[in-house]
This record gives structure tokens, C-alpha cells and sequence, in this order.
């Protein structure tokens, strides 16, 4: 067995390129040899900013000699078709073999023995096969060969091909670079080509020409040292393994620096300090012992400087106090005017063609969030605190304790700033800081609204409305917050689908998914109550209103009937194939979530009961209780099939079996108490209550025969059933339940 060595030397590859480049060359020469019949043991691969390389261990010698056999045309087949195979297989008529098929016809094949092949050969086609077929991002042509389309094509100019079986070279060759042994080191610390032995020798070799190959070694040595080098100093690294694995990648011998600077820049955000040294120049962030952003960052070199890295450090630090220069200026020039003034220029932002402008949006999300306050369904009370059965009525009714006993006056203050919130909230689009800095959205805003005296929960509100952003991501819990994320996102949805543009397979450009698990986060994580559907009707009447027909009333709603029924029969479904996504990472199963879904439009409620089911079909009365709903089930399904539909069950006409008498008492007896249990939202009572009658079932299945030769017998027992069924789906649908 024998170890073949691949390095392809180029110009530098950048950064956010190299993992998956590295994963690909593994990949491209595993189906490579897998075509010849050949398997390594392993296949370790490499990358620097300048080479890719992979080391493939436990080779044999040469392929395996095998023989083919490929099935022809019938023996009386045209001559074309029979030329044409011929052509394909190269053989004569005469060295085909002709065999009787299942159906007595004859049928011609051919066998062509292969024989073993030298590994070195096979390496050698292969090579040339794997560059040219590299799936890299983006790639170029170079030379003056670049004036033909098919010249080759590499992320950067292609500059070297090393390719060791052993310690012999596989002589290979591709747009007139030919393999050899050679290499280069480090592009500083060493001068001159570098002879590789064999693929064994290799990492030790470009070691010692100061090029660390192996990029997991490098990551380490940039994350350790990073940290030294901030503890060192009395500072605490900021993670950022996204960062680790950058600098990793534009280094070949990293050195981790600190440097310094103006400690009068941390009058800027934070936010903004720290995006601007990750972003523009690939600096750690540090931290004092109190948690606060240090006048210090870590950066990496690619040298070991003789002077220990002053200068380097000195440059570095220049660069970085022009930047955050302008990230002042940005912040100062921002700070002179109002939110509510740069609020004015939104209408000169398209949302969207059909949607219209992020000032059409901000009025829409205004008056939803406005409503999500006064209807109570947002409040000042805390998460998870119980409320009265009457009160899940409706959405409208679900008020807050406080407001019930009168609170008006709470309820509007809280509106009021639910509403200005909103209206600002997007009002940093069009300031300096976010058209530098994209990604500060929200998160600028916030500042910008401290900064001029606003209240804490209104700018908490515009720095926060745009989370939870995915599953995982901090959900708000501050009331106005709440208000308007849930708007905002509300009102997205609605939108995009009354457009139809809905998500399809893999794409999702508006990030819809996204923004349904928000929705879902927000309602069940601060314990929401609001019929999804009042929610949905709310946003749907203010896009009638703005985008369909901006002069007209509700009056005119059918005018736009087609948009509207979209939004209604495909948006709650979009919620819960949501949340079966996100409930499956927490152990909830699917079918538990269609079998209550149906009946409820209360997210809240409707996951307590599902627990409560998943919990209960999970015992041995759930389980039991499941088969004899089925039982039940099949039976009046097969009698729905030959026409017969159950009549009411009013009671026996006939002595009953003390079997069926029983069951009959039990469903009269247990049906209330699972009715007022569910009505109080104690769905394990209701469970329990159910669990009750499984022994009556057993024993009504066991002694009483349903299609009795009496005729009233056999209607009245189907009645008992479909009474049962009906009993046992006001808690759920067990028909939906798997298992």
C-alpha cells in the first residue's frame, strides 16, 4: 500500500473559499479512483491561502483486473443497431456471446475483460479531470490563453502541480503546467523551490519552510494565541470563531498582535467598533475585567517580524483610527437629526413593487401594533400568568388583569408607545451609520433614540423588533417590543402571501420561514393569547386598504377576493408546518400537533395540549385507549362504506348488555368532566378523564357484538360508537395519530 500526495499551488484563495475547496478535492479524487475501481484507506486533506493540497493513504499498487459485460441488441436486430453497438464496444460480430433471454429471444453480449491497471496511471488521468471539473465559486482565466473560453479555469492562476505515489512523481500535466515534486514555502521566510520527498514528509517539510498546511493547526494556534496575547495585555478575547477561522485562512504562519487605540473612539456604539475591526480589518475585539469593549484589538500577521511586531501593529493601528474616524463622523452627523425626520424619507425605500414603500409598511405595522395593545393580546403582564376560561373566547376579550379592572389609562400609554416604536423603527434605513454598516439595522436606531431622550422601552423596542431572527435567536419580552416584532413580522407575511409569494422547496427570498417562527417564538415564549386568524384579518384589511385600493373601504375587500382567500387557506397551514419544524427540535411529535391543530388557532393553548397528548399516549392507558378509538373508527368507516351512516344515540330501545349499558353511563359520566377540563385548559385532567373509559371499551369490545342480526341492536351500538369518536376527538383527532 502507498500514499499519493496532491498540491496545487496558485495565487492566494480567499478565505470564505478554502473549507469547502479542501472538502471538494477529497471528494473529486474519491469518485475519481472510485471510477477505476479504487478505494483509499483515507484522505486527509489541506489548505493555505496559497495551496490545496490532500494526502490519500493506503493505495495499491494497480486496479484489479475485471471483466465486463454489457448487454447488446437481439441477435436479429437491424443492422444499424448492431453496427452501432459494435462501435460502442469495439468488437467484431464474432466475439460477441449470444444467450437466450426469459422470453426465448436471443441476445447479444459483450464481454470485455480489463486488465489491472498501474495506480500511477490512473492518478495521472485523474488529475487533470479533477481541476478541470473543480466547482469553485468564482474562478478565472489568466495568460494569453484567457482570450479562448476554453482555457483553464481556477479561483486564481494555477501556478504549480506537485503529485508524489510514494516517493516517485506521477507525471500529469494540465494547460502546460507539468507535475514534479517541487513547491514553494512561505512567501517571506523562505526563498526558493522545496523538494518534496514523499506525501509522509510533507507537512514536516513546509513546517520547516514556515508554511503550517494543515488549517485545523492553524485555527488553534490563532485562537490560542489571540487569547495570550489579550490576557497578557489585562484583556479578555471577544469569541468569534467566524473570525478564528479567517485569519486562519489568509495566514500560512499566523501571529497573533495586540495593538491599541483611542480610547475617546468608545464614545462610538459598540456595535459599531466592534463590526468595523471584524469586518473591514479582521480584528479580535477585547474586553476589560468589568465586561466593557477595551481600546484594544487583536490582529494577525503572516510573518515573524524582527522587531516583535511593533510595526506591523503601529500600521495596523493607523488603519483601524481612520476607520473608526468615520464610523464617528457617521455617528455624530446621524445624532442632529430626529428619528422622525429621517422616519420621512422611508417613502423613497421600495419594500416591495406590489407591497409598496417601507413608509407603507411602517403606517401598517403602526396600527397593527396599536391593535395587538389595546386588543390586550400584548400587555404589561408577565409571561405565563394565567387567565380565566371566559377569557379564550376571543382574541379581543383576552384582556390584561389590569386592564380589565379598568387600567385605560396604562393600557393606552402602553399603545401609544407600541405605535411610536413602530413608527420608528425602521427610520435608521436611511441614516449614514446603517448604509455603512448594513447590519447595524435596528440595533443603530435604538441609539439613535437614546440619544435624543426617547423612552428606554421605545428605543428597547427599535433596537430589538427585528428578533427573534431564527430558532435560537433572544425572543423579546418587553411588551412594546413585542408589540411591534410581531407586527412587523405579521405583516410580512400577510403581504408576501397575498401576492403569492410564498416560499418554494429550497427558496425563500423573503425569508418567510424565518419570520413564522418569530411569530411562533413571540406568541409561545411570552404566552400570547390570539386567535392567529383576528391577527391575520386585521393585516389583511390595512394592505386592502394602502396597497389594493388606497380609497376604499373594507366594503370593497371582495374586489381583491383572490389575494385574500390565498391568505387565509395557505397562511395558517404555513404556521403549522412552522411549527412542527420547530417543535420537532424539541421533541414534539408532528402527528400530536394535526391531531389538536384543527381545533385551535391559539398557539399558546394549543401546544399545552399537545404536551399534555404526547405525555398521555406515551402510557399504557394512551396506548390502549388509541387502539380502541381505532377500533371504534374502522368499524364505522367500513360502514360508511357501504352507505350506512350512524344515527344520534339517544339511548337503548332494548335491554342492553351490561357491557354497552356501561359504556354508555361512562361517556355521560367522563365526556363533561374532559369538556370542562379543556375549557379550563387543564388538558392532562382531560386525558385523564378519557383514560377512564379504556376499560369499558375493552370490555364493550371484548362482550358486546356491534353487527348484531338485530337490526336496532346493530344501529344502536354504531350510534354508541360514533358517540365515542366524537367524545374522544373534542380532545383530539386520534385519527391523525400515528403508531
Amino acid at each position: 500500500m502507498t500514499d499519493f500526495l496532491l498540491e496545487l499551488l496558485c495565487e492566494e484563495i480567499p478565505a470564505r473559499m478554502q473549507e469547502k475547496a479542501s472538502a471538494d478535492l477529497v471528494r473529486l479524487l474519491e469518485a475519481e479512483l472510485a471510477k477505476a475501481g479504487l478505494k483509499a484507506k483515507d484522505i486527509e486533506g489541506f489548505v493555505t491561502p496559497r495551496r490545496l493540497a490532500l494526502i490519500a493513504r493506503g493505495l495499491p499498487e494497480a486496479t484489479e483486473a475485471v471483466s465486463e459485460e454489457l448487454k447488446g441488441p437481439r441477435a436479429d436486430a437491424p443492422e444499424q443497431a448492431l453496427a452501432g453497438f459494435l462501435g460502442k464496444t469495439g468488437l467484431t460480430r464474432d466475439q460477441l456471446v449470444e444467450r437466450e433471454d426469459a422470453k426465448g429471444n436471443k441476445v447479444l453480449f459483450a464481454v470485455i475483460d480489463k486488465p489491472g491497471r498501474p495506480t500511477p496511471d490512473v492518478l495521472a488521468e485523474a488529475v487533470p479531470a479533477i481541476i478541470r471539473a473543480f466547482p469553485w465559486p468564482k474562478s478565472m482565466r489568466w495568460g494569453k490563453a484567457s482570450s479562448s473560453s476554453e482555457s483553464l479555469r481556477w479561483v486564481r492562476p494555477l501556478q504549480g502541480i506537485v503529485a508524489l505515489f510514494g516517493d516517485a512523481v506521477v507525471p500529469t500535466a494540465i494547460d502546460g503546467i507539468e507535475s514534479g515534486r517541487e513547491t514553494v514555502g512561505h512567501r517571506f521566510h523562505s526563498t526558493g523551490p522545496i523538494a518534496i520527498p514523499t506525501a509522509d514528509a510533507y507537512e514536516a517539510t513546509l513546517h520547516a519552510a514556515h508554511v503550517i498546511v494543515d488549517h485545523r493547526e492553524r485555527r488553534v494556534i490563532v485562537r490560542e494565541e489571540a487569547e495570550e496575547a489579550a490576557a497578557i495585555a489585562g484583556f479578555t478575547l471577544v469569541e468569534d470563531e467566524g473570525l478564528v477561522h479567517e485569519n486562519a485562512g489568509l495566514t500560512e504562519w499566523p501571529v497573533p498582535l495586540l495593538g491599541r487605540f483611542d480610547p475617546e473612539f468608545l464614545s462610538v456604539p459598540r456595535e459599531v467598533i466592534q463590526l468595523t475591526m471584524r469586518t473591514n480589518q479582521k480584528y479580535f475585539a477585547c474586553v476589560d475585567g468589568e465586561g466593557k469593549l477595551a481600546p484594544a484589538f487583536v490582529c494577525t500577521a503572516n510573518i515573524v517580524a524582527a522587531d516583535g511586531g511593533k510595526a506591523i501593529v503601529e500600521g495596523n493601528a493607523k488603519v483601524l483610527a481612520a476607520r473608526l474616524s468615520d464610523a464617528r463622523f457617521f455617528w455624530e452627523q446621524d445624532k442632529k437629526i430626529a428619528l422622525a425626520e429621517q422616519a420621512k424619507k422611508l417613502d423613497q425605500i421600495v419594500f416591495h413593487e406590489k407591497l409598496g414603500t417601507v413608509a407603507d409598511k411602517v403606517e401598517r405595522v403602526a396600527k397593527l401594533a396599536r391593535w395587538l395593545v389595546e386588543e390586550g393580546i400584548v400587555s404589561s403582564r408577565h409571561p405565563g400568568e394565567s387567565r380565566d376560561p371566559e377569557l379564550h373566547a376571543s382574541s379581543s376579550a383576552a384582556l390584561d388583569p389590569g386592564v380589565r379592572r379598568g387600567d385605560e389609562e396604562g393600557r393606552k400609554a402602553l399603545a401609544d408607545m407600541a405605535e411610536q416604536a413602530a413608527r420608528l423603527a425602521k427610520a435608521d434605513l436611511v441614516t449614514g451609520m446603517v448604509g455603512e454598516f448594513p447590519e447595524l439595522q435596528g440595533v443603530m436606531g435604538g441609539y439613535y433614540a437614546r440619544a435624543e431622550g426617547l423612552p428606554d422601552a421605545v428605543a428597547d423596542a427599535i433596537r430589538d423588533h427585528y428578533k427573534p431572527v431564527g430558532q435560537g435567536d433572544d425572543v423579546p419580552t418587553a411588551p412594546v417590543t413585542v408589540a411591534v416584532s410581531l407586527a412587523d413580522k405579521l405583516d410580512t407575511l400577510v403581504g408576501f402571501f397575498l401576492i403569492d409569494q410564498r416560499p418554494t422547496g429550497s427558496r425563500d427570498p423573503f425569508a418567510l420561514r424565518r419570520a413564522c417562527i418569530g411569530v411562533i417564538e413571540l406568541l409561545t415564549k411570552n404566552g400570547l393569547r390570539v386567535w392567529l386568524v383576528n391577527a391575520i384579518q386585521k393585516s389583511v384589511s390595512a394592505f386592502t386598504r394602502q396597497i389594493c385600493h388606497p380609497d376604499l373601504g373594507e366594503e370593497k375587500l371582495a374586489e381583491h377576493k383572490a389575494g385574500i382567500d390565498l391568505v387565509f387557506s395557505q397562511l395558517p397551514d404555513f404556521f403549522t408546518d412552522r411549527l412542527k419544524v420547530q417543535q420537532r427540535d424539541l421533541g414534539v411529535r408532528h402527528d400530536l400537533i394535526d391531531a389538536v391543530v384543527d381545533a385551535e388557532d391559539d398557539l399558546v393553548r394549543l401546544l399545552a395540549r399537545v404536551k399534555a397528548l404526547q405525555a398521555f399516549v406515551e402510557t399504557d392507558d394512551g396506548a390502549n385507549l388509541l387502539a380502541g378509538y381505532r377500533r371504534a373508527a374502522n368499524i364505522l368507516k367500513a360502514e360508511a362504506k357501504k352507505g350506512t351512516e350512524p344515527k344520534a344515540f339517544t339511548g337503548f330501545s332494548y335491554e342492553p348488555d351490561a357491557a354497552e349499558a356501561e359504556l354508555a353511563q361512562m361517556l355521560d359520566t367522563q365526556l363533561p368532566v374532559a369538556e370542562e377540563a379543556i375549557a379550563r385548559e387543564q388538558f392532562e385532567e382531560a386525558m385523564t378523564a378519557l383514560s377512564v373509559i379504556r376499560p369499558t371499551i375493552d370490555r364493550f369490545f371484548d362482550d358486546v357484538t356491534v353487527n348484531s342480526q338485530d337490526e336496532t341492536k346493530r344501529e344502536t351500538r354504531l350510534a354508541l360508537l360514533d358517540k365515542l369518536r366524537a367524545a374522544m376527538q373534542k380532545v383530539a383527532d386520534f385519527s391523525k395519530i400515528e403508531g
